[in-house]
Formats: structure tokens, C-alpha cells, sequence
């Protein structure tokens, strides 16, 4: 007979749960039958004792098992060419999901996103698709398939049907100091990833101040804890390691980063990192598909996608798919919210952008309103940073570090103190960021 504390007891002891406890334990939670203190209990201690490799495949399916699982082949699509990609969080990487989606959906992957809404100093994709009116980021199981089945893709937020446990653990461990849990990051991405029952898995991991995981050894850690769990849920992955030191894109907020995606899309403006970074990300998942014989192969693909026009037509359809407006790919400034103060902020001396503090630039955007710190805030769409100088690049007069978008004067000035304090201006050339790509970490399970 099942009892949730001698479970609890055998875990604060250091011992290894057996798959029957961990499937027990997460159905409880579904019926009730384990309580919200026993969650907190069970987080504790899986964060001071961890978990084996075996106790977190079987946390994951259970979890995923929790609900719905994506069923594909009922939908008439090829499940070979379903892939889940994922992002671990960082300052302006959230906009890349939202740049993939529509490139390997135009190449003929179908691709299902379960994103989530920002959290801390790292906002989210979900927050960003928030931002355009009409938007619908929580549609039934059956109309998402449908969706992904019709459009080639699709971006949601957490669901209650696909892997609930997920919902409820999360916010128990946002209450518990356990987010940090490497064993629980990897339970909560993944039972979401395989909930939406993808033949494989591409993952960017960030690592640095922009990043949740600030060191690669952490994230490290965690790439190979996902790697592990994709391996024993017996699909193939592509863990990338990214380069989080400072902003990623131009952007860091909802509505702006809206208005860079669209830009990115359509060839108005496109950041060299980001673009490596999606090109990557794409090719990754085209290989994957079963489209490409390899990467070069894949990459060509995926640029024709770009600059034929394709991709920023098959954002606009499965934007419109979701609820928004049919033309806001055409028209996305007149779509979306925009501060009340709009203004550039400059250095206090000329210079060169050298390092910044990125874990402050995101720190400055929930000060600002734009980011939460309890998954229940709202925030503000309009707040934000446009034009951010990238690492190397010359600021000073007329060459700000940002546009800093603000609800009022007195937040202006307030954030931009804090943007100009998160910076470090050097007299002499700095060395540019980093390359986007650290490592890669590849496995298939199929041989």
C-alpha cells in the first residue's frame, strides 16, 4: 500500500526510490492523495540528496504520464518529423523559440512548443506571445495537434492537461528554494517536452550572467541530465551549450522582442549571434527530421526558408492559427502596446561596451514591470530594452547602450541608472562577445 511519507523518508535518507514509489508518489499528487507540504518535502529532499539518472526518467515519464500525451499518427501527421526544441532561459534568448518555430514548420518539420512565461530576471516566450491581442497560448490538446498538424507548428504555454504534475511541483518549489535542483530543472522541462510526444529533441542550455546556470560546469550538469532522460525515453537529442555573458539580440522585453522577431523574420534587422545560434538550432532539428542528410545540407534549407520570405509567411499563418491578427506580420508596431517614455540611454563616458552585468539587466526590466518574481505577477507588455549595444561595439554620444522603454519619467531615469551601473565602458577596443555555441551534446538511443 502506498504512503507518501515512507517515500519522503526513504528520499531525506539518501536512498534510491524504486519506479513503483516515483509513478506512486506523482499519481497522488494528481488525486490528492499527496498534499502540498509532502511536495515541498519530497523537493527538499531530492535537492539536497539529488537523484540517480533511473529515479529522474522515471520522474519524467511520470510526470509526463500525469496527462495527455500528444497523439500525432491520429492527426495524419508523420511522427518522425515531430520535434520539440527548448530553451533552459536566459536575457533575450526567449525570442529565439519564437524564430525557429516558423523556419523548420516552413522546411516541413512539425514542430509542437510548450513554452512557459518568464520568471526572475529571465523573461519568456510565452510573455512575448501575451503581447499580441487575441493570442491564445492555452488551447485544448485536440486544437493544438490540429494546429500543428495544419500549420507545421505552435507555441503554448504550460497546459493543465499535458503533464499537470509539472504545474504543481513548480509551484511548489518556486516557494521552497528548490529551483535550482538540477534533477527537478530536468523533471519539469522534460516531462513537458515528451508530453508533446516528439520523435526528438533539440535543447539551447544558457551559461553565464544572462543564464540561469552562471557557470558551464552547471550547465554542463544540466545538459547531460536531459540528454540522459531523452536517451532513456528512447529518443534521439541535441543538447547545445550557449553563450549567455551578455543580451542576446537587440531586445530584451515582451512587445519589443516582438517587434525584433518580426524583423528577424522578415530581413529588416538580424543580430549576427542570433542568427548563428538559429541557424544551428534549425539545422539541428531539420537533421533530426529526417530532412537533411546533414548539417550543411540542413543549414541551406533552413536560410532558403529565411530568405525566400517562407519563414515570415509561416509565422504569419500560425500567429493567425493561434488567435492573432491576420496581418501582424505586416503590420506588428500597429499591433502591439508601446511605453509612455521612449529614450536612449548613453554612457557617462565614450567608450566601448566591455562586459555587463546581464543577470541586472534582467533584474532592471522586473523593476521596471516588464519581468515577475512569483509566477502569479502581472507585468507590462510595453517595458523594455530595444537597441542594446552588443560587447565591442563603440557607445557615447549618439551610439547609446540602449533604448530603455518605460511606463514614466521617474522609472526612465530610475532604470536608466541601473543599465548604465550594469556595464562596464572601456577607452580601448573591447573583444566582442564570445562564440554563441559552447559544445554540443548529441545522442540516440536508436543506434
Amino acid at each position: 500500500m502506498f504512503q507518501a511519507q515512507e517515500v519522503l523518508r526513504r528520499k531525506r535518507d539518501g536512498l534510491e526510490l524504486s519506479t513503483e514509489e516515483i509513478r506512486s508518489f506523482v499519481a497522488g499528487i494528481g488525486t490528492g492523495e499527496v498534499g502540498e507540504a509532502q511536495i515541498g518535502a519530497y523537493t527538499m529532499a531530492t535537492y539536497l540528496n539529488g537523484m540517480t539518472t533511473r529515479e529522474i526518467v522515471d520522474l519524467v515519464l511520470a510526470m509526463r504520464d500525469s496527462g495527455t500525451v500528444a497523439d500525432w499518427e491520429a492527426a495524419g501527421v508523420d511522427h518522425a518529423r515531430v520535434i520539440e526544441k527548448h530553451s533552459s532561459g536566459g536575457v533575450g534568448d526567449e525570442k529565439i523559440t519564437l524564430l525557429v518555430v516558423p523556419i523548420v514548420a516552413a522546411a516541413g518539420v512539425f514542430i509542437p512548443n510548450m513554452s512557459a512565461w518568464g520568471l526572475d530576471y529571465c523573461p519568456g516566450e510565452i510573455d512575448m506571445l501575451d503581447s499580441v491581442p487575441g493570442y491564445d497560448g492555452a488551447p485544448s490538446v485536440q486544437t493544438f495537434v490540429e494546429t500543428v498538424a495544419r500549420t507545421g507548428g505552435a507555441i503554448i504555454g504550460p497546459s493543465p492537461d499535458l503533464a499537470p504534475a509539472d504545474g504543481t511541483i513548480f509551484k511548489v518549489r518556486d516557494t521552497t528554494a528548490t529551483v535550482e535542483s538540477v534533477a527537478l530543472i530536468t523533471g519539469s522541462i522534460m516531462s513537458k517536452k515528451l508530453a508533446a510526444n516528439p520523435s526528438g529533441v533539440v535543447i539551447s542550455v544558457g551559461c553565464g550572467t544572462g543564464a540561469f546556470m552562471h557557470t558551464l560546469d552547471r550547465a554542463r550538469e544540466l545538459a547531460h541530465s536531459m540528454s540522459n532522460v531523452a536517451t532513456g525515453a528512447g529518443i534521439p537529442s541535441v543538447i547545445m551549450i550557449t553563450e549567455l555573458n551578455s543580451v542576446l539580440g537587440t531586445t530584451v522585453g515582451s512587445a519589443v522582442e516582438m517587434i525584433e522577431t518580426v524583423d528577424f523574420l522578415t530581413g529588416a534587422e538580424r543580430d549576427a549571434r542570433v542568427l548563428e545560434l538559429v541557424l544551428e538550432l534549425t539545422s539541428e532539428i531539420i537533421v533530426l527530421a529526417g530532412l537533411a542528410a546533414g548539417l550543411d545540407e540542413a543549414r541551406a534549407i533552413a536560410l532558403e526558408q529565411l530568405e525566400s520570405g517562407r519563414a515570415a509567411a509561416k509565422f504569419g499563418e500560425i500567429m493567425t492559427a493561434q488567435g492573432c491578427p491576420a496581418d501582424f506580420v505586416e503590420n506588428a508596431r500597429d499591433h502591439l502596446p508601446s511605453a509612455a517614455v521612449i529614450r536612449p540611454v548613453e554612457p557617462t563616458t565614450a567608450g566601448h561596451l566591455a562586459s555587463m552585468d546581464t543577470t541586472d539587466v534582467g533584474l532592471t526590466l522586473v523593476e521596471l514591470g516588464g519581468g515577475r518574481q512569483k509566477p502569479e505577477d502581472d507585468i507590462d507588455f510595453t517595458v523594455g530594452f530595444s537597441r542594446f549595444a552588443q560587447l565591442g561595439d563603440a557607445v557615447g554620444p549618439g551610439a547609446p547602450i540602449c533604448v530603455l522603454h518605460a511606463r514614466s519619467e521617474a522609472e526612465w531615469e530610475r532604470g536608466a541608472a541601473r543599465i548604465r551601473a550594469a556595464v562596464t565602458v572601456t577607452a580601448e577596443p573591447a573583444a566582442p562577445a564570445l562564440p554563441i555555441i559552447i559544445e554540443k551534446i548529441a545522442a540516440d538511443p536508436r543506434g
